[in-house]
């Protein structure tokens, strides 16, 4: 149980060499191939002194009973067909976000793993940082009390990608996360997109999505290509405290606010409500910096010798994958907010 766990990287392009990077530094893993059609770009990935073979064929690559996973970092069309290829090898498989460009194809990657016992894990690499951790156990011992609403922000002058809009690119990230934090995972009750493209690129480049939440609570998610200031910012506040979390302030990323308004019981004349308003301590957690790639990969070994679900499992994929394509649909329907059972109907109709 304690030897190497043999994987190879599939697609040396943009994230491919920070997978390779880490699985190498990994006690846990060794990294025995890269592969890629792009031999020479492969051949940067791994160095020119490096032991781990290059490869140029997915098919050979599968075919090897030296390699126990694949963590595949190529475009989320081709997702679906490589990893259901990769689980009819016998191979573990960890697979860049989002999931699948398509709910078919991830529905079917989930079904065929649990056939085939592997374990199929993906990389929500934000879901791995001691920030993400550290909300996540906040909201679940109850120290923020009632979630109320998260409001998240992910602003830049970033690429503008020619095949998939702002919000396909920008927010599974913020999507991953709620998901990792609010209990149950991310089941909203409806999704509302709004987006923009005002320099004619062909797809909306800033967008803003409205998701309703059980018991009245409420999450926003701004995302945006287009502007010049960088922001990484998630406020998640509770009946209890607020939290913030500012990812590109590294002497405070997390401050929570013992701050929020209370409603208590309605005044004599019934008009008007009974507001108070706490005015409470701020305070900054001690969290280590850590690489959350390095997280990610050494739970991916833990739940292959364990035999259990990632934190990140393909379920926590999927639900990321749907409210992704619902708010395409509702991009469609001019930002009508959108169920699951809206689109069905839509669907078939």
């Amino acid at each position: 149980m304690n030897e190497q766990l043999r994987v190879a990287v599939i697609g040396a392009g943009y994230w491919g060499p920070n997978l390779a990077r880490n699985f190498r530094s990994s006690p846990d893993w060794d990294l025995v191939a890269v592969c890629d059609l792009d031999e020479a770009r492969a051949r940067k990935v791994v160095g020119a002194r490096s032991t781990v073979e290059v490869v140029t064929s997915t098919v050979d690559l599968l075919a090897r009973d030296d390699i126990d996973a694949v963590a595949i970092a190529t475009p989320a069309r081709t997702h679906a067909s490589l990893a259901l290829a990769a689980l009819d090898a016998g191979k573990h498989v960890l697979v860049e976000k989002p999931i699948a460009d398509h709910g078919t194809g991830a529905r079917a990657m989930v079904a065929r793993a649990a056939e085939a016992d592997r374990v199929l894990m993906v990389d929500h690499t934000f879901c791995y940082t001691p920030q993400v951790l550290a909300i996540r156990d906040m909201i679940a011992d109850g120290s923020l009390g009632e979630i109320l609403f998260v409001d998240s922000v992910r602003i830049n002058l970033g690429i503008v990608q020619p095949d998939v809009d702002v919000f396909w690119d920008l927010a599974p990230h913020d999507l991953s996360i709620l998901d990792f934090i609010l209990p149950g995972g991310l089941v909203p009750l409806g999704v509302a997109a709004q987006g923009a493209d005002p320099i004619g690129a062909g797809q909306s480049c800033v967008g803003y999505l409205t998701l309703p939440l059980a018991g009245g609570a409420i999450a926003h998610v701004h995302v945006n290509w287009l502007s010049p200031t960088k922001i990484r910012q998630m406020v998640v506040g509770g009946s209890k405290r607020t939290l913030v979390w500012d990812d590109l302030s590294p002497q405070q990323r997390l401050t929570v606010y013992d701050r929020g308004v209370e409603l208590g019981q309605p005044l004599p004349d019934r008009t008007t409500a009974n507001i108070s308003y706490r005015l409470g301590d701020a305070w900054a957690p001690a969290l280590p910096e850590k690489e959350a790639l390095g997280a990610m990969v050494a739970e991916f070994a833990a739940s292959i010798r364990e035999r259990r679900a990632p934190r990140t499992d393909g379920h926590a994929g999927l639900r990321v994958l749907d409210v992704l394509e619902l708010a395409s649909r509702s991009l469609t329907q001019g930002g009508r907010l959108m169920t699951a059972a809206s689109a069905t109907l839509e669907t078939v109709g």
